[in-house]
């Protein structure tokens, strides 16, 4: 398969591909290798995370130099990986730790903490979890191997639990689960399957995580370890590859009942994962159901969920995970990305300051891993199937059962619903054509040589017909701008005199916000100053697309309330310019006038 994403994609590929993955590591001297020096790595005691840009970098960099042809980046990738291999210790080891704070070395439990942290190695068995990938992204097999093999000589011989290794009661070190399991598909070899079920059988033991047993039993992911959205998500993504290798149905079951905690009660308009409400830490899941327009969105939850869902939808082919992929990429990743391919948010606020983060923090690289994994999931063949996931401007090259397929998007998606897609197979050829409706695009239209076909929202429509080169499907999504309600509220519960439940809401703040297709909606500070604004809103607001202010991009859309100047919004990526100490306002505060009064609760007073 070979795919070439243009377009608002395209130009994100192309920065990511020109800046960061061409200039934060470029050969052995670079910090983020240095790092991996014997003599330095013999003296580093601190127990820092740094040492997981090396197989970031290296998977994100191997997947650009194919996808591009850069014989200068595959150059850096094999020097990069040649390095690392040479300075890998003939037991496998290959971290930037001292001896007696390696994962390999039994320790002191570990202090009483609220997210189980293991004392100064925390990120060892993180950072060999990244390794492995990048090795194996890059084609360096042997010493990806020898990683898995000291991990699993580790668990068993070594006498050490994997939830000791890591923070959030383990979850930072069971992330082993995922390479593990990849290492099982490059190598065909069945230890490699015993490793990844000793992980999650030791991460159901430890009683705060408790992964499968939860999972299974419908717990919500706030509840689930610390709740920590990067590593849970990153936990699941293994147990859905898990599944893909055994075919045991326990592991897409927790998965799936998971992903739909975290849809539902866990994810910002921008379909990134959020929290840091009432919490000690900025990166943990709230309480399903609350809801605050400040809440933390860091771009390493917005990758790992963009991971998850690709996991999934390649498992069974359903539209909502495409849907979820596309609506994360076009908003909280992108929206988190500099145009200079460089510069990224560590955090995101649906309401807030855009902050781009300093050298060493972790979102850089694991943006950059997000962008280059959308290739994979914007196209699917599988036998004489081929599926379109995602929509923008660009072509893919796939093979079917019965023969060679090109694909060629021509359209202005996400700014605009007319798509149309060119199909040329090597000759005149029967398959089937795929095409997902989004389940926002109410009315959609498909129409293949003057026929137009059924196209429910959030489904795919299959089309099964002889395939002609030149053939050409007509797609018309209403892009309709939306409004959207929030409310942050609180409700104390006492009891009556009697004995009776008696609930009173002592506070309720209630919010609006606008999306147009996939694309969610912000402005910057109001009138130029002001962080925040109430709308006193008509019983039917005007919502009227216009064109982009000078300088921006996608469509506007004006809000006319009638007591004041209308109100312009631009898509959320690009609010504010994309400038580092910009402002981004997603959810502006109903005035409570507006409301209807509700009914009251059961017990309320009032």
């Amino acid at each position: 398969m070979s795919v070439k994403l243009e377009g608002l994609l395209g130009r994100a590929l192309a920065a990511n591909a020109q800046g960061r993955l061409k200039h934060f590591v470029s050969d052995q001297a670079s910090p983020a290798i240095a790092l991996f020096d014997p003599a330095r790595a013999a003296g580093n005691r601190e127990g820092d995370w740094y040492g997981e840009h090396a197989g970031k970098w290296l998977y994100a960099a191997a997947k650009a130099a194919r996808r591009t042809g850069d014989v200068q980046l595959l150059a850096s990738v094999r020097g990069v990986a040649d390095y690392l291999v040479s300075v890998q210790e003939p037991d496998g080891y290959l971290g930037t730790y001292a001896r007696d704070r390696r994962f390999t070395e039994k320790q002191p439990p570990p202090q009483k903490t609220w997210d189980g942290a293991p004392s100064k190695r925390t990120w060892d068995i993180w950072t060999h979890s990244y390794l492995v990938l990048g090795l194996l992204e890059a084609g360096y097999v042997d010493a990806a191997r020898k990683i898995g093999d000291l991990v699993l000589e580790t668990l068993t011989g070594g006498g050490i639990d994997i939830t000791e290794l890591g923070n959030h009661h383990g979850m930072s070190a069971t992330v082993m689960l995922d390479p593990a399991v990849e290492l099982y598909f490059a190598t065909g070899d069945a230890k490699y399957l015993d490793l990844a079920r000793l992980i999650v059988r030791q991460s159901d033991e430890r009683a705060e995580l408790q992964l499968l047993s939860k999972a299974l039993a419908g717990a919500d992911a706030a509840d689930i370890g610390t709740g920590k959205a990067y590593q849970l998500s990153w936990n699941l993504v293994g147990l859905a590859k898990l599944h893909r290798a055994t075919k045991d149905a326990r592991y897409l079951e927790a998965t799936t009942r998971v992903w739909e905690s975290i849809r539902a009660n866990h994810l910002t308009l921008g379909g990134g994962p959020w929290g840091g409400v009432a919490h000690r830490s900025r990166e943990v899941f709230n309480a399903p159901g609350a809801f605050s327009p400040h809440g933390y969105v860091e771009t390493c939850s917005t990758f790992s969920w963009i991971q998850l869902n690709r996991e999934l939808l390649a498992i069974t082919g359903e539209a909502k995970y495409a849907e979820e992929i596309e609506r994360a990429a076009y908003n909280d990743l992108l929206g988190a990305q500099a145009p200079n391919g460089e510069d990224w948010c560590y955090y995101s606020y649906p309401n807030g300051k855009r902050v781009h983060t300093t050298y060493w923090r972790c979102c850089k690289s694991s943006g950059a891993m997000a962008l280059e994994d959308l290739c994979d999931v914007a196209y699917a063949a599988e036998g004489e199937r081929i599926s379109v996931n995602l929509y923008g401007p660009g072509e893919a090259r796939l093979s079917t059962g019965a023969g060679e397929v090109k694909l060629a998007q021509e359209t202005r998606y996400p700014f605009d619903g007319a798509i149309r897609i060119r199909v040329t197979p090597e000759r005149a050829m029967r398959f089937t054509l795929r095409l997902r409706i989004p389940s926002w695009a109410k009315d959609a239209r498909v129409e293949v040589a003057g026929a137009t076909q059924p196209a429910g929202p959030g489904t795919y429509v299959e089309i099964s017909r002889e395939w002609r080169p030149d053939d050409e499907v007509a797609l018309d999504f209403p892009m309709t701008p939306t409004l959207h309600e929030k409310s942050s509220r609180n409700v104390q519960e006492s009891a009556a005199p009697d004995g009776s439940p008696v609930a009173q809401e002592v506070m309720r703040y209630d919010y609006v916000a606008v999306t147009r297709g996939p694309l969610v909606y912000a402005t910057g500070l109001i009138d130029g100053f002001k962080m925040e604004e109430t709308l006193r809103l008509p019983e039917s607001p005007v919502l009227e697309v216009c064109d982009p202010p000078k300088g921006f991009e996608g469509p506007a859309i004006r809000v006319t309330l009638g007591y004041r100047e209308p109100l312009t919004f631009v898509p959320y990526y690009e609010a504010g310019g994309r400038e580092d100490g910009t402002w981004r306002l997603t959810w502006m505060q109903r005035s409570p006038r507006d409301l209807p009064r509700r009914p009251s609760l059961p017990g309320e007073t009032t």
